[in-house]
């Protein structure tokens, strides 16, 4: 099938250095900054801002108003040079926002087959890997790190530096202050863990076998009464065959929990 050339509105505002891949629809009033790169089939709707140096891949769409590659809200930035690197099939809803990097020379990133909804927020030097989900009105703060499949619930905010790992759910209107393990659902004010994230799992494929396993691992770390260190240890000597549960050691172990993990209370129980 024969690619077509770029469909720009008369009204867009595009710099003459930017690049556009074939097949590539920018509606009225959006701009695209110098150096950006847009790959083919992606969409801008009206008013969609592209900032300087944007590398945006491949069949994504940008709703109404949408901005990338924006100043990252920190009072120590000084116009460094630094980007915004998006991957393919992405859909940003309506005013969804998104810094370039704090610092020179760094970036933000964000992966593939994201579904990035209306109003998120999404600062500087986040890392956001494939298949998320950011519902309406979620905010990430700087350095945020979100991995492959997790859910962040509408108006739900992560505080700097934390971690949301592998297929984990947080709640809506949450605050996330520690970082929250993979497989793991949490909520609340500050969010706590509450149990697995069982519906992703489920739709995620994850067998049976799998999730039991997990479950254990969730049973040791958050209800045995053992340390944080000690559950480790006991989750590694009983289950560390098991893929996933092989996954959450990996985070657990990592050394990156800055701000620690998600606590679990009794009043989890009941949420």
């Amino acid at each position: 099938m024969t690619s077509l050339p770029p469909r720009i509105h008369p009204t867009a505002v595009i710099d003459r250095t930017a690049e556009l891949g074939p097949d590539v629809t920018v509606g009225p009033f959006a701009v695209i900054g110098r150096d950006a790169v847009i790959g083919s089939g992606t969409v801008l709707h009206a008013h969609a801002v592209i900032e300087p140096g944007v590398v945006l891949g491949r069949d994504n769409v940008l709703g109404v108003g949408v901005a990338l590659g924006c100043r990252p809200q920190h009072r120590k930035f000084n116009d460094e040079t630094s980007g915004l690197i998006i991957g393919d099939r992405n859909v940003f809803g309506e005013y969804a926002t998104v810094s370039r990097g704090f610092g020179d020379g760094t970036t933000t990133e964000i992966g593939s087959d994201g579904y990035i909804m209306s109003y998120v927020r999404i600062d500087h030097n986040c890392r956001v890997g494939n298949g998320v989900t950011l519902t309406s009105g979620a905010g990430l703060g700087g350095y945020v790190r979100v991995d492959d499949g997790a859910y962040v619930g509408g108006n739900g905010g992560v505080h700097q530096f934390v971690r949301v790992g592998r297929l984990a759910m947080v709640g809506a209107v949450s605050l996330v202050r520690q970082d929250v393990p993979p497989y793991v659902l949490a909520a609340g004010m500050p969010a706590r863990a509450h149990s697995l994230n069982v519906v992703g799992l489920r739709r995620a494929g994850v067998a049976w076998a799998h999730r039991r396993a997990l479950r254990r691992a969730f049973t040791l770390l958050y209800l045995s009464g053992l340390t944080v260190s000690a559950a480790v240890d006991a989750i590694a000597s009983e289950l560390a065959g098991d893929p996933y549960v092989a996954q959450m050691l990996e985070f657990l172990r990592g050394g990156e929990h800055k701000r620690g993990i998600v606590r679990w209370t009794r009043e989890s129980r009941s949420g």
